[in-house]
């Protein structure tokens, strides 16, 4: 399957935020137990600070691919670089804000937390659990 970039992309507003042009990828075909999509935010742009709750527990991951941003999880401020991902657990206070001069586009994958895989069994998981110095 193919899905053209800005394909089905809309407008929208999140949690008192400014809006935004975001694109849900597959958003009626993947089988993923994940939502992934694509915000575009304008200069000076923000999601707006929330937390999900129980009666909807998510957990966020944001990968900045273009732009510059700013991330706030549980008052703790993240300036975020190209290629920079963070990580919002259910239940954590969050933000994102564009704090360029151009758009700021960010990876959003959401969905409900559940126990880390085990991924050794494929040749990448082990050479990135190699590669990861915060475990050693």
């Amino acid at each position: 399957m193919l899905e053209r970039a800005g394909s089905g992309a809309f407008d929208h507003a999140l949690h008192d935020g400014t809006p935004l042009r975001m694109q849900w990828h597959f958003r009626e075909t993947s089988r993923l137990p994940v939502a992934v999509q694509t915000w575009e935010f304008p200069p000076g742009g923000v999601e707006g600070t929330h937390t999900h709750h129980s009666y909807a527990p998510l957990d966020e991951l944001y990968l900045l691919l273009d732009g510059h941003a700013e991330m706030t999880v549980d008052e703790q401020r993240h300036t975020l670089r190209r290629g920079d991902a963070v990580l919002a657990p259910a239940g954590s206070a969050h933000d994102f804000r564009n704090t360029g001069d151009g758009n700021a586009t960010v990876l959003v994958i959401w969905g409900p937390p559940g126990q880390p895989i085990d991924w050794s069994a494929f040749a990448s998981g082990r050479t990135a659990a190699a590669a990861d110095t915060s475990q050693h």
